[in-house]
């Protein structure tokens, strides 16, 4: 039985991602949010035994323990280095806005659950300085309650899609009128084309198998050094499911370094399809009892880490002279993620700032896990 329901968690992501790309509602929802449906369904249905939660753990650890490294294989950090000041100016404000805005919402509600004030403050800065990733990261790396994650989750969804809304709309005036205007990009500059993330279909080509098998195994061998150095420092103890998580990150970037490690181009969408089967395993350990019991705290957490850090990060780039479309693209790299880039840069009409936008995310990607746990380990010590 626990083969059959590994499967079921491995190839459902696949079914859906199609589903996306042949049904309009499907890809308006996203393949994220079909995943954490599945998930929750399979969990609430029976359909799954209580003998199977060896295998919802154990996939859950395993596909966030491969992506993370997968996912940062193809990282260029020379890249970074050719994003203006200003835009890494206002990266810079945006994390130090959530961050601070964070603590101050641990310190304002510790009385009543300090550790759930900690998990809640450490998922809000990984997740907007970072992404989904950095998320599922921090939920390990901390051992944060499945049903506390989930729900963080979901209304980090449906808060996020009023935030990216309102900048596509009513952002792009409202901002270029409260901050200086911008150089929009001539149309004959060089920029990446907008890729669709969810086209899988060159995972399934038979050129490709040498480069996923390479992928995964190089994956497989971080994974193992991480879980020695994890065992390591934690001493006969437990193992320290922080010290794994950094350890993956770091050594996935380290290993970007390498010119035909970050040839592995395959290695992303393989690390976000993996991403995808860890949702649908969380999620499939929740019950709808204990998700329907929402605490307001996490509401109050994400409205004012969203729209107040917006405010405050609107105030801080007129401050010290960021341009709105700048401001504009790494705010949505940041609480967003990368992906959503090419849609801002449409909607301001300034394909320019697509690379700053992308480049300011994926520092975003690297930055966020750290920061995070580091976060969530110093609030749970005071």
């Amino acid at each position: 039985m626990q083969i059959i329901i590994t499967a079921v968690f491995l190839l459902a992501p696949a079914l859906l991602i199609w589903l996306a790309h042949h049904q309009r509602w499907a890809a308006r929802v996203g393949v994220i949010v079909l995943c954490y449906m599945l998930g929750l369904v399979l969990g609430n249905t029976g359909v799954i035994p209580v003998q199977a939660q060896g295998a919802q753990q154990g996939v859950s650890e395993v596909t966030i323990a491969l992506a993370l490294p997968l996912l940062l294989f193809t990282l260029d950090i020379r890249q970074w280095s050719r994003v203006a000041g200003k835009a890494l100016l206002s990266m810079v404000l945006a994390n130090a806005v959530v961050f601070c805005l964070a603590v101050l919402l641990y310190f304002a509600y510790r009385d009543s659950d300090p550790q759930s004030a900690a998990n809640l403050a450490a998922m809000s800065v990984g997740v907007y300085t970072g992404g989904t990733p950095n998320l599922a990261a921090i939920r390990t790396g901390l051992d944060i309650p499945n049903t506390q994650y989930l729900v963080f989750h979901s209304m980090d969804t449906l808060i996020g899609t009023f935030y990216f809304l309102f900048m596509l709309t009513l952002g792009v005036p409202l901002f270029r009128a409260l901050l200086p205007g911008s150089r929009a990009a001539s149309s004959s500059q060089q920029h990446p084309e907008p890729v669709d993330e969810d086209d899988y279909r060159p995972l399934l080509r038979r050129t490709s198998v040498g480069q996923i098998v390479s992928a995964l195994l190089l994956a497989a061998l971080v994974v193992g050094a991480s879980l020695g150095l994890s065992q390591l420092l934690s001493m006969g103890e437990e193992r320290n499911s922080a010290v794994l998580i950094v350890a993956l990150t770091t050594l996935g970037i380290a290993l970007s370094l390498h010119r035909r490690v970050r040839g592995l181009t395959l290695s992303y969408r393989l690390g976000m399809y993996l991403i995808y089967v860890f949702c649908i395993a969380v999620s499939s350990m929740v019950s709808f009892n204990e998700l329907l019991q929402l605490d307001s705290t996490v509401v109050v957490f994400l409205l004012v880490t969203v729209f107040a850090g917006l405010v405050l990060h609107a105030l801080l780039c007129r401050l010290t002279g960021v341009d709105s479309d700048t401001f504009m693209v790494t705010s949505v790299a940041a609480v967003g993620s990368p992906p959503f880039v090419p849609l801002m840069a449409r909607a301001l009409n300034n394909p320019g700032t697509i690379l700053v936008g992308m480049t300011t995310g994926v520092i975003g990607y690297a930055l966020g896990s750290y920061l995070g746990i580091s976060l969530g380990l110093y609030l749970r010590s005071l």
